[in-house]
Protein backbone atom coordinates (compact mmCIF):
# COMPACT_ATOMS: atom_id res chain seq x y z
CA UNK A 1 0.00 0.00 0.00
CA UNK A 2 1.20 3.66 -0.95
CA UNK A 3 0.59 5.83 2.17
CA UNK A 4 0.10 9.71 1.19
CA UNK A 5 1.88 11.74 3.84
CA UNK A 6 0.46 15.27 2.73
CA UNK A 7 -0.99 15.64 6.26
CA UNK A 8 2.00 15.29 8.03
CA UNK A 9 3.79 17.75 5.59
CA UNK A 10 0.80 20.44 6.47
CA UNK A 11 1.39 20.28 10.09
CA UNK A 12 5.31 20.40 9.86
CA UNK A 13 4.86 23.31 7.56
CA UNK A 14 1.93 25.20 9.38
CA UNK A 15 -0.04 25.35 6.17
CA UNK A 16 -3.40 24.77 5.50
CA UNK A 17 -4.71 22.89 1.89
CA UNK A 18 -6.22 26.52 1.13
CA UNK A 19 -2.93 27.59 1.46
CA UNK A 20 -1.32 25.19 -0.41
CA UNK A 21 -4.04 25.41 -3.00
CA UNK A 22 -3.00 28.91 -3.81
CA UNK A 23 0.58 27.88 -3.73
CA UNK A 24 0.51 25.15 -6.23
CA UNK A 25 -3.09 25.74 -7.81
CA UNK A 26 -4.02 22.16 -7.10
CA UNK A 27 -7.81 21.92 -6.75
CA UNK A 28 -8.64 21.69 -2.89
CA UNK A 29 -11.11 18.59 -3.56
CA UNK A 30 -7.87 16.91 -5.13
CA UNK A 31 -5.61 17.97 -2.01
CA UNK A 32 -8.44 16.54 0.44
CA UNK A 33 -8.89 13.50 -1.26
CA UNK A 34 -4.43 13.13 -0.88
CA UNK A 35 -4.64 14.72 2.65
CA UNK A 36 -7.30 11.78 3.64
CA UNK A 37 -5.78 9.41 1.33
CA UNK A 38 -8.54 8.84 -0.70
CA UNK A 39 -7.37 9.67 -4.04
CA UNK A 40 -6.86 6.80 -6.64
CA UNK A 41 -4.34 8.51 -8.18
CA UNK A 42 -1.67 11.08 -8.35
CA UNK A 43 -0.52 13.07 -11.14
CA UNK A 44 4.10 13.31 -11.95
CA UNK A 45 2.76 17.51 -11.89
CA UNK A 46 0.88 17.70 -8.68
CA UNK A 47 3.95 15.60 -6.68
CA UNK A 48 6.24 18.42 -8.61
CA UNK A 49 4.56 20.97 -7.03
CA UNK A 50 3.88 20.42 -3.58
CA UNK A 51 7.61 18.69 -3.53
CA UNK A 52 8.74 22.06 -4.80
CA UNK A 53 6.63 24.32 -2.10
CA UNK A 54 7.72 22.08 0.56
CA UNK A 55 11.06 21.60 -0.49
CA UNK A 56 11.03 17.96 0.11
CA UNK A 57 11.84 14.81 -1.26
CA UNK A 58 9.11 12.51 -3.02
CA UNK A 59 9.79 9.79 -0.16
CA UNK A 60 8.58 12.83 2.58
CA UNK A 61 5.24 13.18 0.34
CA UNK A 62 4.70 8.93 -0.69
CA UNK A 63 5.70 6.04 1.19
CA UNK A 64 5.34 2.59 0.52
CA UNK A 65 4.23 0.18 3.12
CA UNK A 66 3.86 -3.62 2.77
CA UNK A 67 0.20 -5.42 3.36
CA UNK A 68 1.96 -7.92 6.00
CA UNK A 69 1.25 -11.07 3.73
Amino acid sequence: MVRIKLSELLGKHKMNQKTLSALTGIRPATLSKMYYEETKRIEIEQIDKICAVFDCKIEDLLEYVPDGK
